[in-house]
């Protein structure tokens, strides 16, 4: 937003008059640059690599874009995530009555400073987290990718900002695994409307992602099983679970006992640790009770599940955790912001 007043900002973005912000979903920094062949527009515009956050999830990370805040403000601290006095609810898609988008989000989302649009698939218009996260916006919903990339390029002739979400490359590496044939052919797709649309701009585009994407073979597949003893409530998903604990008291307890387990393939801390980490920036009242007593952040290339029965086992590309592949991604510029 400072670049619209020509102030200085942390990515050193030169002033403009419109600008145009491309979200591709799950394309990490370093996937990028191991399939740098079939994407050279984005290669083109890409330079310097930004750390998402933590945890590495859909529904943080677009919060934290949306209103330039981090999880322990805005209060969006995981992809399951327990809602005090209703139970773990789904932060993308479980939205009920008890979950206000206007209050649950707790900051208010920069959009509702310029004119913008948002240019996303039409189901997700009116959801919860659209209505917490993108309010202020214009909501320009098309199913088809050539047609949203066809309304983003419309919306710069209105709108000062637009703002456009892909999410065709998270879900084939979630089905396929990063580096597949399926994977691969979508970025090269992708690719190609990265490079129309930068020749559209009519003034700063940015391209960047979520988070990164990591494959968690079978073999890496790890049931918690007996170590759930105690855990009233389990939040977070496979590579960042979040506990909820019968007696919070107990949570140094449980720490030591899951790290004489777990040391190897996960980082173990608890709720505290975790918030004097910095991780999730300041932490406000509200949001402390959301976030687990435990926390098992997986290393490596390891999952954790409750069961043999997680659905989440058949996907193959995962994140949410804090390796270099999951946090880190790209920032390419193009147009007034070209490097």
């Amino acid at each position: 937003m400072a670049a619209f007043e020509g102030k200085s900002n942390p990515l050193q973005l030169q002033a403009t008059r419109s600008a145009l912000v491309v979200l591709i979903d799950g394309l990490g920094h370093a996937q990028l640059a191991r399939h740098r062949g079939h994407a050279r527009a984005l290669g083109s515009g890409a330079g310097k690599s930004l750390v998402s956050g933590f945890p590495s999830t859909t529904a943080a990370a677009l919060t934290s874009l949306a209103t330039g805040s981090l999880p322990g403000r805005h209060g969006i601290v995981g992809y399951d995530a327990l809602v005090p006095g209703v139970g773990v609810r789904n932060q993308l898609r479980d939205w009920g009555r008890e979950m206000d988008p206007e209050t649950y989000q707790r900051r208010d989302p920069l959009w509702r400073r310029r004119a913008c649009a948002v240019v996303a698939e039409r189901k997700y218009a009116a959801s919860g987290f659209t209505l917490a996260t993108l309010r202020g916006a214009d909501y320009l919903g098309q199913d088809n990718l050539d047609a949203r990339v066809e309304a983003a390029v419309q919306a710069l002739r209105s709108h000062e900002l637009v703002y456009l979400y892909l999410p065709e490359l998270d879900r084939v590496g979630h089905k396929h695994g990063v580096g597949s044939d399926e994977w691969v052919s979508t970025l090269e797709a992708l690719d190609a409307h990265v490079g129309e649309l930068a020749r559209a701009a009519r003034g700063g585009m940015l391209v960047t992602a979520d988070h990164g994407m990591i494959d968690v073979p079978k073999a890496r597949h790890i049931v918690l099983g007996s170590a759930l003893e105690g855990v009233q409530e389990m939040a977070g998903e496979a590579r960042a679970r979040q506990l909820h604990l019968d007696d919070p008291d107990l949570a140094l307890d449980a720490v030591r006992e899951l790290r004489e387990e777990f040391e190897e393939v996960a980082w173990v801390a608890t709720r505290d640790d975790l918030v004097a980490s910095g991780w999730l920036g300041e932490v406000d009242a509200e949001v402390l009770p959301r976030i687990g007593d435990v926390l098992i952040a997986a290393k490596g290339t390891w999952a954790f599940y409750p069961d043999d029965n997680d659905p989440a086992m058949g996907m193959v590309g995962q994140h949410g955790s804090f390796t270099g592949d999951e946090l880190r991604v790209p920032l390419a510029r193009f147009g007034d912001w070209a490097r």
